[in-house]
């Protein structure tokens, strides 16, 4: 997203004051997401969701994460994926706070890039309102995976979809947002009226609206390859013991703040995060 470099430069002041104060550890991630985390809260469980998708369309897939920042959510997939590139149009965003550009992070626009390759996997984990590349972003994946948040910030008039395009969504799930994690959080631990009113932070936590939502769109003829990649993964997903296994360790903050695997928010009563919903 597009900022000021005074306005970059003061934020990231503030994030390395931060940074060198006693504080807990993680926390950085949702309340300075720019700099230490991204703007869709995830866990590990996610990732291997996403390369499931692509390894049901290929043993070696080709994925781009379209507008990665820093690539925290990228670095990730790379673990499974390792030919994973990502695309940051202003990746000015790298040397403006001396930090190290990869060499699998590409500065483009994406008419420029996607005119000359074609992808089997495309993660869209942002688009700005005002922007709206989903045509071309259409003609050259075979699977396109959005996250967005409910509050809008899509493309144009908040369109996320991808079914005009020829794409079929074959599954979607629920995450909270980065948010309502920093809600939690400032609540929590930084608010200090609300430090030991426990009632009262109960009762802000029902409030908890701003979740994510992650679409999955593949072409028609790969639907079923895909569909039946993604239910043979939830079997073994749902095993306790390979659970246990699949974590980060930043993870822990989402289960403190009360957004554990599978649970159900006062707000979306029949919904659980993270359970999958079949189109």
């Amino acid at each position: 997203m597009p900022f000021r470099r005074d306005d970059l430069q003061n934020a990231y002041l503030a994030y390395k004051e931060f940074m060198h104060r006693k504080r807990r550890e993680h926390h950085e991630r949702y309340i300075f997401p720019f700099f230490a985390g991204s703007y869709f809260a995830y866990r590990k469980i996610d990732v291997m969701r996403v390369m499931t998708i692509g390894k049901s369309i290929s043993q070696a897939p080709s994925y781009v994460d379209i507008g990665c920042g820093y690539g925290d959510f990228l670095t990730k997939i790379r673990q499974f994926v390792p030919n994973a590139i990502g695309i940051e149009e202003d990746t000015g965003i790298f040397y403006r706070i001396q930090k190290h550009l990869p060499d699998y992070i590409y500065s483009s626009t994406i008419t420029d890039w996607f005119g000359k390759r074609s992808f089997d996997l495309s993660f869209v984990g942002w688009m700005e309102p005002g922007v709206d590349f989903r045509k071309t972003v259409s003609k050259s994946s075979k699977c396109i995976i959005t996250t967005f948040d409910t509050g809008g910030q899509c493309g144009i008039d908040g369109e996320c979809e991808y079914d005009e395009f020829g794409f079929q969504k074959i599954a979607w799930w629920r995450t909270p947002s980065w948010i309502d994690v920093n809600f939690e959080l400032m609540n929590r631990f930084y608010t200090s009226s609300l430090r030991t009113e426990v009632n009262k932070r109960e009762e802000l936590a029902k409030l908890r609206t701003a979740n994510n939502l992650w679409h999955i769109y593949t072409l028609p003829e790969i639907s079923d390859k895909v569909r039946a990649g993604l239910k043979c993964w939830l079997k073994k997903e749902q095993d306790e013991s390979l659970y246990s296994t699949q974590f980060f360790d930043f993870e822990t903050i989402l289960d403190e703040c009360g957004f554990h695997y599978m649970e159900t928010l006062p707000t979306f009563l029949g919904y659980q995060l993270w359970e999958i919903r079949f189109d």
